[in-house]
């Protein structure tokens, strides 16, 4: 049986420097940082639905305690 933790928080902004959507992953004091390729006009469901499947890879719940999106 798989047990996932679960984020306590995540946060998508645009990375100016590599044009690229940055998600940042909170759990307790650690962050993970990664990029994806979206458009830096995506609309906000599709920045969630790319923060779900994120976390998934990464082996936390598909939802978490807060989703912030910066622009």
């Amino acid at each position: 049986m798989e047990v996932f933790m679960r984020a306590d928080q995540v946060e998508a902004s645009w990375d100016p420097g590599k044009k690229k959507w940055l998600l940042r992953i909170c759990v307790g004091e650690e962050v993970i940082r990664r990029h994806c390729d979206a458009p830096k006009d995506a609309q906000e469901d599709v920045l969630k639905s790319i923060a779900r499947q994120t976390l998934q890879d990464e082996g936390y719940e598909a939802e978490p305690k807060a989703l912030n999106i910066r622009r």
